[in-house]
């Protein structure tokens, strides 16, 4: 008597396999059984993990961005105020603007005749 062997083929298995993905399998959930989801599940959750570092470094370099626009632009206004105001000392400190507050302000100070000199020790 010759044997025959049978084998059973669990036909669902072999279905889900070769199904294309639909829409049904996303929304019920049975997307995530097949076992390629699976075998895979560790680089799905690292390619996750990229993802929100990625999202994360972007915010975080918007924020950086804005940041040294706003001090760029105080920098800015810093400066054209610092000329300004060395230019008002200038011309505030002129001998001639000088003497000519002295007199507005009648202090009774006379203007040196003669040249400053350096003191020998």
């Amino acid at each position: 008597m010759s044997e025959e062997r049978v084998e059973f083929v669990d036909e669902r298995k072999e279905s889900e396999e070769l199904n294309p993905l639909s829409v049904r399998d996303i929304l019920n959930g049975s997307l995530l059984t097949r076992g390629i989801i699976l075998k895979n599940i560790g680089l799905i959750v690292w390619l996750t993990f990229l993802g929100v570092v990625y999202i994360g470094n972007r915010y975080h370099a918007e924020r950086v961005a804005r940041s040294t626009d706003v001090l760029q632009k105080e920098v800015k206004d810093l400066r054209a105020e610092s000329i300004t105001t060395a230019a008002r000392l200038m011309n505030i400190s002129r001998q001639s603007k000088v003497v000519e507050m002295v007199k507005s302000k009648q202090l009774e100070l006379e203007e040196s005749v003669k040249p400053p000199y350096k003191i020998k020790k």
